[in-house]
């Protein structure tokens, strides 16, 4: 599988690269393919998840025991060390330090705006784009827990490019469902949506 590159400038900004464009591109014309398949439907996308390779676990409570380790319902990327094991355990797997990405949620029938997010990101994970590996995933959680100035001049450049190629990766999805929503909704009933419910989590 091609993984995304990316190019540094000198004050760390990440610049995509024409082949990372044509990748996020391509991504959304699959993705809306098979949107036109399914009708955006949860339980259709988890089956298309499952048929993909990637195991779905019903756990109760799983937003809950999720946020103890400062992840949420949906799309889980790789873990490794304590994280991995806790969720191994709750997903019955056994006992594991290191585990593949998998969706873990409640039962019943998810939002499909929510899961569409999630859809996304697993899509773009399995198409090779950055950002979804346990090391920048982990720098991204440090980074959400302290900003301070003084916390990010400690960041070196590694840092500072996987924090923003996972906040990419998240704002691209949010992007894609806000147009999804919009084309299938209208624009008002998109502001209202967000205006009420908050939006996606990020």
């Amino acid at each position: 599988m091609k993984k995304s590159k990316t190019i540094l400038t000198s004050d760390a900004n990440v610049t995509f690269n024409a082949q990372t464009k044509e990748l996020i591109e391509k991504i959304k014309e699959d993705i809306r393919a098979i949107l036109s398949q399914t009708e955006c439907s949860p339980s259709k996308l988890i089956d298309y998840v499952k048929n993909n390779g990637t195991q779905v676990y019903k756990v109760n409570y799983a937003d809950k025991l999720l946020s103890l380790i400062g992840e949420e319902e949906g799309f889980i990327c790789e873990q490794q060390g304590f994280s991995a094991l806790f969720i191994s355990i709750i997903t019955g797997q056994g006992i594991k330090t290191k585990t593949e990405a998998m969706f873990v949620m409640r039962e019943g029938i998810a939002d499909k705006y929510t899961m569409l997010h999630n859809f996304y990101r697993w899509y773009s994970m399995k198409s090779g784009l950055a950002g979804f590996d346990y090391n920048s995933r982990e720098k991204f959680k440090k980074y959400l827990k302290n900003n301070s100035d003084e916390a990010t001049k400690k960041l070196k450049l590694e840092d500072i490019v996987a924090i923003k190629e996972v906040i990419a990766r998240d704002n691209e999805a949010s992007e894609f469902v806000l147009e999804y929503t919009k084309s299938v909704e209208g624009s008002k009933n998109v502001l209202n949506k967000i205006k009420n419910d908050g939006g996606a989590n990020i």
